[in-house]
């Protein structure tokens, strides 16, 4: 091979991050070499990434793999034990092109390859600007990484360090360069998004920052927004969701659980009340909002009436797009030092959250027959509608927007009709 192939895991952060990385591996020179950028989040995204390296060296033996992202920073000397790895960088480092420069040669020791600083040490999130993110009809920002929270089953600040934000103006600027380049969709991503700001002169919270991205860059089509945490939502995101067409109604929401105690042994700033309470209030503003959310199954100490509270709760919040995590405990944290439960036991909750989770979807696609919809039109013969559901769009031309009339559905994905004046 030639040039430098980024293989991403996890998060629409990390998505952003490899096309930084990209870019100030080229600036530095870097040729012939692999960049994979890790996820930390469940053990199975850190396995999946060792066999992705294991098959990156099988397929080139001749080129140079480099690990990092937030396995490579949590877990550091695991990946630089692996024969296959030459150099290891952490999550500061990855974004700088004298890393790259940097790097040390073939065959050195496992010591030498490390390149992993202190994560809690960085104060601050500098600007990367880029002009395309690789494969993706969506341009992603990150507005802000790290988290100052710390749930018990969580290792992502161990990986990403403290809450900092990008600048409002470094923000404005990336997305008048990106739909520059052609994206009419922005994703304004981060680790713990909705706590945007409060690091910055100021204090501007994240819808505040929303507002003035869609003030300051008219043609911006469509906003959304990542991943939210619903007990951080601000007054001026409640006012786009109510009164800003521009910005999708569609909102992923970090809910982890649907019981109390559980709520609370992981740490979590909201409870039950809250986040329905947020879901009743949001659909009141914007009646055709759909909801994801993310959801562990399997926690330590659930018995089975706190799994089945978390079940209902998928279902009285109507959650259209349900990502189900089983429980999968990760060292260092305190949820891992709590009494776990029987592997087997967890998958058989996870597999029956997710059966909850194909039902409600189900229950939305059938909601959608008959409506007329806005779609951005993706790779693959696919496209998303304003709320988020995937429709099968043949032939049509990627980032195109085209209004149509959803028809009927497979049970995955809806299909649709063209409306007369199709295109905007």
């Amino acid at each position: 091979m030639s040039g430098v192939e980024v293989i991403t895991f996890g998060c629409r952060l990390n998505t952003y991050e490899s096309e930084v990385m990209r870019s100030q591996a080229e600036a530095a020179g870097l040729n012939n070499a692999i960049l994979v950028n890790t996820c930390a989040v469940t053990g199975e995204a850190v396995r999946q990434a060792r066999q992705a390296i294991r098959r990156a060296r099988r397929d080139n033996p001749h080129a140079r793999i480099i690990v990092t992202g937030c396995a490579a920073q949590t877990e550091k000397q695991t990946f630089a034990e692996m024969a296959e790895v030459d150099a290891v960088l952490g999550n500061e480092e990855k974004l700088k092109a004298a890393s790259y420069r940097a790097l040390p040669d073939f065959g050195v020791s496992a010591e030498e390859k490390l390149r992993v600083n202190d994560i809690m040490s960085v104060r601050h999130t500098a600007p990367q600007m880029v002009k395309h993110i690789d494969g993706h009809v969506r341009a992603f920002i990150q507005v802000q990484n790290g988290c100052d929270h710390r749930c018990t089953f969580c290792i992502i600040p161990y990986g990403r360090g403290n809450s900092r934000s990008v600048p409002m103006g470094a923000v404005v600027d990336q997305a008048r360069n990106l739909v520059d380049s052609g994206y009419r969709e922005i994703v304004l991503t981060g680790v713990d998004a909705t706590s945007y700001g409060a690091d910055l002169p100021g204090e501007p919270t994240l819808g505040l920052l929303a507002k003035a991205l869609l003030k300051q860059v008219p043609d911006i089509r469509r906003l959304r927004l990542s991943s939210i945490d619903s007990i951080e939502a601000d007054r001026h995101l409640m006012d786009l969701i109510a009164d800003e067409p521009r910005f999708m109604p569609h909102l992923h929401l970090s809910l982890q659980h649907g019981d109390d105690m559980i709520l609370k042994r992981m740490k979590r700033r909201h409870l039950r009340a809250d986040a329905l309470r947020f879901i009743e209030e949001v659909r009141r503003l914007r009646p055709e909002i759909s909801f994801g959310a993310d959801m562990i199954a399997g926690f330590p100490t659930e018995t089975e009436e706190m799994f089945e509270n978390a079940a209902r709760l998928a279902e009285e919040a109507d959650i259209a797009h349900l990502h189900v995590f089983p429980y999968s405990p990760r060292p260092g944290t305190p949820a891992a030092r709590m009494p776990q439960l029987d592997r087997s036991l967890i998958k058989d909750r996870a597999a029956r959250l997710r059966a909850t989770g194909q039902m409600l979807h189900q229950r939305h696609l059938d909601k959608m027959v008959g409506t007329r919809q806005w779609l951005l039109v993706e790779n693959n013969g696919l496209a998303h509608t304003e709320n988020f559901t995937l429709v099968t769009v043949p032939g049509l031309r990627p980032r195109d927007i085209v209004e149509a009339t959803i028809s009927g559905h497979n049970g995955k994905h809806l299909h649709m009709q063209l409306t007369a004046a199709a295109a905007a």
